[in-house]
This record gives structure tokens, C-alpha cells and sequence, in this order.
């Protein structure tokens, strides 16, 4: 079986952000980047699936900036990588150029994150499926395989809903796929001699723009009531409109 893995370089979730001046880009200096652990999800469930044979390519949109990043995953388990030498734009950007790839090197399976953690967008997948022509499933918490067969299993409202589809198809995976699975020391040396492929992106047209970014309105200081006035939260939350 050969899958292959769409993996995004993210600012760790305990970064802190800032924006410039005019708060139009993100300032990167001094911010750590890892792999985003919804990838990392889907790339350790890739990797359970192929330990009887197989193999798991991933894929990256990014410069070289991201390469310590891939070769984390490589560590894990991947077998090779790519590296579309190309910032990611946007979502439909970053799935032009994985659809342009797989086109040509056709895999079996492919599995994303269900999202990214800094843009939250979860729109990578279903366009690439869209793309390729082949089924998506956006938010899986379980995947099997069975011959050419895949069964999915997704949390909907009050439940959980239960999918099959053929091969190939998209994946966005969920917490409960796979265990995060941690690199040894054999699986980070052999990194370092894996094959990564970098190739030039093609010509997307942007159909969309950053106008600016904002933060969160910051988080207002406790007020403690009295346990003789607790009747006056209600009042202090009408006051605030927290409440109707």
C-alpha cells in the first residue's frame, strides 16, 4: 500500500504570536514550529498501516525552513518526503500543489489532519479530494482497510456514523485514529539519510488576501462576590451582557 501524508509546519500551540504594526503578517522571529499534531495523527496511523509492508510519503508545502519539521516525520516513520519549495498562500494554494503531485505519482490512501492549528480552516482535504475526484472523509476517528476497502468511523451529533468507501480516497484525521507515536534513536538517524525531494511549485491564481489579523480581546480580571450576594452575578452579567 502506498499512502501518502500532507503535513504542515505550525507555530507550537504554546507559542506566543504577534503581528506586525499594521497587523498584516505574523511575525515568526523567535516562534517554534512542529508538526502539526493532527498530521502527526494521521502520519503515526500511516505508519501502522504499512508495518506489514508498504510505503509513506510525505508532503509539505514550505521552504527549506521546513525541513526539520519533515525530517521529524521522516523519524517517525515516513519513508520519503517532498517539499513543495513554496510558502503556503492559503488552503486552495496548498491543495493545487499536493493535487498536482499525486497526479502523477498516484498512492492508495492519502490522510491529512483534520485541521490545522493555527488556521483552523479544515479545508485542505475536501478540496484536494474535490481535485483528485476520489471520496473524502473529513473528521475520522477510526480507519480500517480491507483489501481495496476502506471502513471510517466520525463523530456526528448524538452519536457516531460509520462509512465505507474504495480506495483511494482522502482521510482528515481526529484525535483517536492513532497514538502520536515518538521517534527512537534508530528511526532519527536513519532520518538523516531518507530521500526529500524538492520540487517547484505550479502557477495557483489567488483568489484570496490577508486584509489583517486581530487577537483575542484579552481575558478581564476575576471579580469575587460574596457568598451572602451571590444573588447579584445575574445582575453583574446583565450589566456585561453575558447574559439576556
Amino acid at each position: 500500500m502506498k499512502i501518502l501524508v500532507c503535513i504542515a509546519n505550525v507555530p507550537d500551540t504554546t507559542a506566543k504570536i504577534n503581528f506586525t504594526p499594521d497587523n498584516k503578517e505574523f511575525v515568526s522571529t523567535g516562534v517554534t514550529f512542529i508538526l502539526n499534531p493532527y498530521d502527526e495523527i494521521a502520519l503515526s496511523k500511516a505508519v501502522d498501516l504499512t508495518t506489514g509492508g508498504g510505503t509513506v510519503t510525505v508532503i509539505n508545502i514550505g521552504d527549506a525552513s521546513t525541513e526539520p519539521t519533515i525530517r521529524k516525520a521522516l523519524a517517525i516513520g515516513a519513508t520519503d518526503a517532498v517539499r513543495v519549495n513554496s510558502k503556503p498562500r492559503d488552503g486552495y494554494f496548498v491543495a493545487r500543489q499536493i493535487a498536482e503531485y499525486v497526479k502523477t505519482n498516484p498512492f492508495d490512501l492519502i490522510l491529512c489532519g483534520r485541521e490545522s492549528s493555527d488556521s483552523n480552516g479544515s479545508s485542505v482535504p475536501a478540496m484536494l479530494a474535490e481535485l483528485l475526484g476520489i471520496p473524502c472523509v473529513l473528521f475520522a476517528k477510526r480507519l480500517t482497510i480491507e483489501g481495496t476497502t476502506a471502513t471510517l468511523e466520525q463523530e456526528i451529533e448524538g452519536g457516531k456514523e460509520i462509512l465505507s468507501s474504495p480506495l483511494p480516497l482522502v482521510a482528515g484525521a481526529s484525535e483517536g485514529m492513532a497514538e502520536w507515536k515518538i521517534p527512537n534513536m534508530r528511526g532519527i538517524m536513519s532520518a538523516r539519510t531518507k530521500p526529500l525531494v524538492v520540487i517547484e511549485p505550479i502557477e495557483v491564481p489567488q483568489h484570496t488576501t490577508v486584509k489583517s489579523y486581530d487577537k483575542p480581546i484579552p481575558r478581564s480580571s476575576v471579580k469575587l462576590i460574596a457568598a451572602e450576594d451571590a444573588g447579584k452575578l445575574f445582575d453583574m452579567l446583565r450589566d456585561e451582557k453575558k447574559v439576556i
